[in-house]
């Protein structure tokens, strides 16, 4: 993986000039947490907290993909947004 180019799409994405949609933005968390923590873990969250069950649904969609196929994914996201 390469660490610097997932460092400066970390940075760029920032830094973006317009706010993506909410799908995008649970997209570029959900490859985030993929490549910095892992596969999903805890229990999804329930009754009212709607934001962090997104969060933990879309982090759930990348089970399973390794770290330098999410930091690539990431890093396609982050330099079609600029």
């Amino acid at each position: 993986m390469d660490t610097n180019a997932f460092e400066e799409a970390v940075k760029k994405s920032k830094t973006l000039t317009e706010r993506p949609s909410n799908d995008v933005l649970l997209k570029l968390y959900a490859l985030y947490k993929q490549v910095t923590e892992g596969n999903v873990k805890g229990e999804r969250p329930g009754g009212f907290d709607f934001k962090g069950a997104a969060k933990y649904d879309a982090w759930a969609e990348q089970k399973g993909k390794n770290k330098e196929d999410a930091a690539n994914e990431y890093i396609n996201l982050v330099n079609s947004l600029s």
